[in-house]
């Protein structure tokens, strides 16, 4: 049923929002469970991610953007270079602190998750047509705005915004 401007209701746009996140995690999570070197928890691709944007990073600064406990972020960092997927080095600024760096492997890992996230969502973007793809690629683009202005991260983890994909 075509929608027009007094007939949006904000709750129920949040909760159609909060479905299709939910699709697209159980989307995502097949990649997950996918991944080359085994599968890979929500935790550890969180990780992975935030590893990804720093060169570097001490287990406290880690364990805070993962809102995590130093013991848990340890153990997680323990599995992480076990797989491969991380590597600890001295830190140059303290002795008595370990820094933690995204390896080839990790960043070829994110690369894959990428891909095949990327490959998902485009299998169901064909089902639609070309104007209400362009009528979603719209509403992507100001809800990362509108993100934005309420202090969240204004771009995707890969740099991509709505109109770079449109």
């Amino acid at each position: 049923m075509p929608r027009n401007l007094h007939s949006v209701d904000h709750e129920e746009v949040a909760h159609a929002a909060c479905a299709v996140s939910e699709l697209l995690q159980m989307l995502w999570g097949r990649g997950q469970e996918a991944a080359p070197s085994g599968p890979v928890s929500s935790s550890q691709l969180r990780a992975l991610t935030v590893l990804e944007g720093q060169d570097g990073v001490n287990l406290r600064a880690l364990g805070e953007a993962l809102g995590s406990r130093p013991s848990s972020v340890s153990r997680l960092c323990d599995r992480l270079e076990a797989a491969g997927l991380v590597e600890r080095y001295p830190s140059a600024i303290s002795r008595r602190e370990i820094e933690v760096r995204l390896s080839r492997r990790g960043r070829a890992l994110l690369d894959e998750f990428r891909a095949f996230r990327a490959r998902e969502v485009e299998t169901v973007l064909q089902e639609m047509s070309p104007a209400k793809l362009a009528a979603l690629a719209e509403g992507l683009e100001a809800f990362q705005a509108a993100a934005a202005r309420v202090g969240l991260p204004a771009e995707a983890a890969n740099g991509q915004r709505p109109a770079d994909i449109a």
